[in-house]
């Protein structure tokens, strides 16, 4: 029992730095694509607006959300493996 909790919490840090890592990266593709944008279009105004809200609309998007998936994908990949391991 102990192994597992110990597999887990190993895995919870190592997926948490995989997460931010995701995190930030995407975020920061995000930001060069909006200063892109805003240069490509010849916009008026303040760029830095632009690029936050364009960021403030990222957070709600749904590939913020699929980034998620780096925590649920290997969850469920141990949990089939143990099944089938033990019960199949």
């Amino acid at each position: 029992m102990f192994a597992l909790a110990r597999l887990l919490f190993m895995g919870f840090i190592v997926l948490s730095v995989i997460y931010i890592c995701l995190s930030l990266y995407s975020r920061s593709k995000r930001r060069v694509k909006l200063g892109v944008e805003w240069d490509e279009e010849g916009m008026e105004g303040d760029r830095d607006a632009f690029v936050q809200e364009g960021l403030d609309d990222y957070d709600g998007s749904l590939r913020r959300k699929l980034i998620l998936g780096v925590y649920v994908v290997p969850f469920v990949l141990m949990c089939v493996i143990i099944y089938l391991t033990n019960f199949a």
